[in-house]
């Protein structure tokens, strides 16, 4: 049995990570478009956005705040390295702030930041080299109800564990490696 969730959230680094003709349920994907070292072309981000907007799926960008606003996305997301609280005078309240941390001082800044979710890092054991620690269902839930906020797990969610989310006390959760190791876990989120 699977564990349904409110929100998926899925991160990709490329708009070729993802087909999105795979995302049949409507209002319940959440892209992030997290682009680090290739640069993609306006015209193609904004096709790929286009395609979003039509299948119901929205769209934020990563630490970019003029190329959401370019290219109308739905909100914002912000790294845990991204401790920025300039840009907040340029967003407006139908923009969406989301972020990510890995520990309770990072999370205190997103809330700062007034992030309305918050993607806490490592709930299950990952293959990285120097991230060798992770929280568990129990810690994370446990962080939950101290901080009172929208918590979302991430990191080492792979289709051997995602029937283990069901224990975790989140309305979603975000997947970023494994869209692009394997783009059937999407069909495999209904």
């Amino acid at each position: 049995m699977f564990s349904f969730k409110k929100n998926y959230y899925l991160i990709i680094e490329n708009t070729k990570d993802i087909d999105l003709s795979n995302v049949k349920k409507r209002n319940k994907f959440k892209i992030i478009f997290r682009n680090q070292q290739i640069r993609e072309k306006y015209r193609d981000l904004l096709n790929f956005r286009r395609n979003c907007k039509q299948r119901g799926i929205s769209l934020y960008v990563a630490n970019n705040i003029k190329l959401a606003k370019l290219i109308n996305c739905d909100g914002i997301y912000l790294s845990s390295y991204n401790k920025n609280l300039k840009f907040l005078r340029f967003v407006s309240k139908k923009f969406k702030i989301i972020g990510s941390a890995h520990n309770r001082a990072e999370i205190d800044m997103k809330k700062k930041q007034r992030c309305t979710e918050i993607f806490l890092s490592r709930l299950f054991k990952t293959n990285y080299k120097n991230k060798k620690d992770y929280l568990g269902i129990i810690k994370f839930n446990l962080l939950i109800k101290k901080f009172n906020c929208n918590l979302c797990p991430l990191g080492g969610i792979r289709i051997s564990n995602i029937n283990r989310l069901k224990n975790v006390n989140a309305e979603a959760f975000a997947i970023l490696s494994e869209v692009k190791k394997k783009p059937a876990i999407i069909s495999r989120l209904f």
